[in-house]
């Protein structure tokens, strides 16, 4: 069946913009705040299956690189088949692994279910949803996004409370059931995703090479070209490679891949403690159902950070500074990681989760659009894909990470000291890059050509120019 696009000169800014928003916002209901409510039965199968906690946090582990691993697969299909079928075939996915895991019989046996098949499901839902979302708006980009992005905390804030009963109600198992049919959802959130074109311009398509033969060559003296707008039976394998070397071309580009190591730090800080809150109010005397409160305050924070931050920083007078807005929002955010440790009461723990929560929604408002100020709106779906892909080895291993370390030293201090120096480490990673490239900028504009010189250089980005001129005769 043929989709519905919808013809514009620019983004609107607006109109079913907003659906978009609503869609991506459940999206990020059903895929990440759902993955943090895992953390929330980790004593459970712990307990269960009489694990450690490094051999138990590879759930969460498995769970997180499968989405993030499987990102560019998800912007794929989103670009060349659609963005409602990518994200309808993912929740099914997502929903078949959650019912299966409620039939566990092992860690192994969740590892493949809840981590890999609803990773994998997550993975095709997730980032086209974000991209749909850059297509849609411009000028009210970055509040648009705080809102989307704000189904992380609202549903952490709702589904945590709501899963602890749950489990004491109805056991893991149960749990693990109903949150199958909740993720099910995504399936209509796909189909609010109506895609949208551009007059005089198509974001996702790029003209493609077609060989030619030397006697059609030397008989034409032309060399045709094509478009492949999706996967069908003319679309060659050399047409297809064109076109993903085309969508992908910003990856050599140096201001992505400087973004790109910081992300691969980032990642790595930012999933411990998201892992190890609970477990570790636990251990410090702090009731069930406390702990599970502290993830629900994260996640109302989150909210307040997503929508607060994405707001400020469309302000005029922040919209240029955002990429500094992200990097100060990651350090702080680092910052509250290295105090976690002497914090040993839910009166401690609540001012922390209240911290943590509003600078981890600042940046994550901020991510796709600090991204797509790098690759530009035609890249986003693709740069978008990548990002999160590089997200897929550190979500991986940390949580084990931190759990060996937990397990080793016998409480929590050098994991959470470890995640916070990951996450400042980026920030300043990314400062330190942007204040060399000003003073390179800075001493490229003082230079001015003296006028006995009969050839003036200019430099427009990083492409030279040379312009011969008379330049004595200007003087004149």
């Amino acid at each position: 069946m043929a989709q519905k696009k919808i013809s514009h000169r620019a983004p609107p800014d607006g109109g079913w913009g907003w659906m978009i928003v609503v869609g991506c916002f459940f999206v990020t209901v059903c895929t990440r705040a759902v993955t943090r409510c895992i953390s929330i039965f980790f004593v459970e199968f712990q307990v269960y299956f009489g694990q450690d906690y490094s051999r138990t946090a590879w759930i969460h582990s498995i769970v997180d690189c499968s989405t993030m691993l499987c990102a560019p697969l998800g912007s794929y299909v989103s670009n060349h088949v659609s963005c409602q079928v990518g994200i309808m075939i993912g929740g099914l996915l997502a929903t078949t692994g959650l019912v299966l895991s409620s039939f566990a019989t092992s860690l192994e046996y969740l590892y493949l279910t809840l981590g890999v098949l609803t990773g994998v499901g997550f993975a095709l839902c997730y980032s086209p949803a974000i991209a749909m979302v850059g297509q849609y708006f411009e000028k009210r980009k970055a509040l648009a996004y705080g809102i989307a992005m704000s189904g992380s905390g609202i549903g952490t804030f709702v589904l945590a409370p709501v899963v602890q009963l749950l489990i004491e109600q109805y056991s893991w198992r149960g749990a693990l059931l109903i949150l199958g049919g909740f993720v099910a959802n995504l399936c209509v959130c796909g189909a609010l995703m109506r895609p949208i074109k551009f007059k005089g311009e198509d974001f996702t398509h790029y003209p493609l090479k077609q060989e030619v033969t030397p006697e059609e060559s030397n008989k034409n003296n032309v060399h045709s070209t094509a478009t492949c707008t999706s996967l069908g039976p003319d679309c060659t394998h050399k047409s297809l490679c064109y076109c993903s070397q085309k969508e992908y071309s910003f990856i050599l580009k140096p201001n992505f891949i400087i973004l790109s190591i910081s992300f691969l730090f980032l990642a790595y800080g930012c999933s411990p403690p998201f892992v190890y809150l609970v477990p570790y109010a636990l251990s410090v005397g702090v009731s069930h159902q406390q702990a599970a409160f502290l993830m629900s305050i994260l996640g109302i924070i989150d909210i307040v950070g997503n929508i607060t931050f994405g707001w400020l920083t469309d302000r005029s007078f922040l919209k240029k500074h955002r990429y500094f807005c992200y990097l100060i929002a990651v350090g702080l955010d680092g910052l509250c990681c290295l105090f976690l440790p002497i914090l040993r009461c839910f009166q401690l723990l609540v001012p922390f989760s209240v911290t943590f929560g509003y600078f981890d929604g600042a940046y994550v408002a901020l991510i796709p659009v600090v991204t797509g100020d790098v690759v530009g709106p035609s890249n986003l779906s693709s740069a978008l894909g990548v990002v999160f892909f590089l997200h897929a080895v550190p979500y991986l291993v940390s949580p084990p990470i931190s759990g060996l370390l937990v397990d080793t030293t016998g409480d929590y201090t050098a994991a959470f000291l470890l995640s916070g120096f990951s996450m400042i480490f980026c920030s300043v990673l990314l400062g330190f890059s942007k204040v060399i490239k000003k003073i390179k900028n800075k001493k490229l504009s003082l230079t001015v050509p003296t006028t006995d010189t009969r050839q003036e250089i200019w430099t427009n980005g990083d492409l030279p120019h040379t312009v011969t001129e008379d330049l004595n005769q200007k003087e004149v």
